[in-house]
């Protein structure tokens, strides 16, 4: 490409990353609990070595790394040098061979985001779908439900046969005390207030690893607003258009019928649903092309989260990365400073609450607006203007079913003789809401 561009230079600009009308939008991380700055660290690794079951040899060994918001890293080494290996320690799939005489910290609330080199593995299941409908599938229940289902996170029979001889009924809620994780336990036929606080230590050695990593994804989900964001087919099309996956695509379009572009901005939209403060890109110059590069590019740089790629394209990880971490020989050496960035890192669940509410109240007005959505403006606030409180809206729904015009009037004081915004006058000069 080099050498044509010296012998074309005209033909330049059609290689450069910039050079695209496409463009992605993703949100920002949510909060991060106990990190306050870009620069405090979610992840430090000191003195980790890794080792493959049955090997005689340490894969990785002595590792010493750290991550923050600010982390704008590629993973860069010859293949087979354990790029991929540090990064399955770092998504939670596998743990330190010398776990007991290292330090390996992972906040327990981060959410990572993770496309494989694989991506198109993450849609293959849905391609009878629309786009929307896989996402509402996925994140329905306020989690990530590919990934509770997956591999990593699926508990074993051995797992669940020590679930069963502890009389474990769940594990409810989590806290953090003295600098210690504690997970609230309930049990079989003990009563509630009978619950106890085991550390993750101590449930660890009782072989509760998947079902502990369960419980830390629903709560750090929850964190993120999932449990309150509407996963509703227009909130999730909205999503989709910040990532150039127009409604005839997103919507009624289906997913088998989608270029390979489009299905790595689906990958890339539903990775992001639940407002990342990691994202993990494998190669991700295989599955893009130039202009979805320059706008996936463009996004990171603004973005306010924590970026770690494996690449060996230097032309895109050069326009994002100003950090390598160089693979060989079993070490990682780190070149390059991350710097300080802008903190972005905010809670997002008043946003949903309140998008939640309004979508309840639609539906409560029987879940149709008119063309310009303010079809039941009238049921939320009164003549005056001022917002009805919830008991004065449920009074309201039930008047309006019974047909009692004086009731629904009182409701939204309005004066005798006066007609509100979006009703119509009655021939015995009452009034009632369209």
């Amino acid at each position: 490409m080099s050498a044509f561009v010296k012998k074309q230079p005209q033909a330049k600009h059609y290689f450069e990353l910039a050079t695209t009308d496409l463009k992605f939008i993703f949100p920002d991380p949510g909060r991060l609990e106990g990190i306050r700055t870009s620069t405090q660290r979610f992840l430090e690794m000191e003195g980790v070595n890794y080792r493959y079951p049955g090997m005689d040899k340490d894969t990785l060994s002595d590792i010493n790394l750290k991550m923050t918001l600010s982390s704008r890293v590629c993973l860069v080494g010859a293949n087979g040098a354990g790029k991929t290996t540090l990064v399955k320690m770092i998504v939670g799939d596998t743990q330190p061979s010398n776990a007991s005489e290292c330090r390996f910290f992972v906040h327990h609330n981060l959410r990572i985001a993770y496309v494989s080199q694989h991506a198109f593995y993450h849609v293959e299941k849905h391609i009878e779908d629309s786009p929307a409908s896989y996402i509402q599938w996925r994140f329905k229940e306020g989690y990530d439900r590919e990934k509770i289902e997956s591999e990593a996170y699926r508990i074993t029979p051995e797992e669940q046969q020590a679930i069963d001889d502890y009389n474990l009924e769940g594990i409810w809620s989590r806290r953090l005390r003295g600098g210690v994780l504690e997970y609230e336990i309930k049990k079989r036929n003990v009563r509630e207030k009978d619950n106890i606080y085991v550390s993750k230590d101590e449930l660890l050695a009782m072989g509760f690893k998947h079902l502990l990593r369960q419980t830390d994804e629903k709560i750090a989900s929850k964190e993120a607003g999932l449990d309150l964001r509407p996963c509703t087919t227009t909130e999730i099309q909205k999503h989709l258009d910040d990532f150039g996956l127009p409604q005839e695509f997103g919507t009624y379009g289906k997913i088998r019928g989608l270029s390979g572009g489009q299905k790595v901005k689906l990958v890339l939209a539903a990775a992001m649903w639940n407002c990342p403060h990691l994202l993990v890109l494998d190669e991700p110059t295989n599955y893009l092309d130039r202009e979805a590069l320059g706008a996936l590019s463009a996004a990171l740089n603004s973005w306010g989260g924590a970026v770690l790629m494996i690449s060996h394209n230097k032309e895109f990880y050069g326009s994002v990365c100003t950090e390598e971490w160089i693979v060989a020989d079993g070490k990682v050496s780190v070149q390059g400073d991350s710097g300080e960035r802008e903190m972005k890192a905010v809670a997002k669940k008043k946003v949903y609450q309140k998008e939640e509410s309004e979508d309840k109240i639609l539906e409560k007005a029987g879940g149709n607006t008119n063309t310009d959505g303010d079809k039941y403006k009238d049921a939320t606030t009164n003549f005056w203007g001022q917002t009805v409180s919830k008991k004065e809206a449920r009074l309201f729904d039930k008047a309006k079913k019974k047909g009692d015009v004086a009731s629904m009037r009182k409701i939204l004081q309005i004066p005798m003789g006066k007609v509100m915004p979006g009703q119509e006058e009655l021939g015995d000069g009452k009034t009632v809401p369209n």
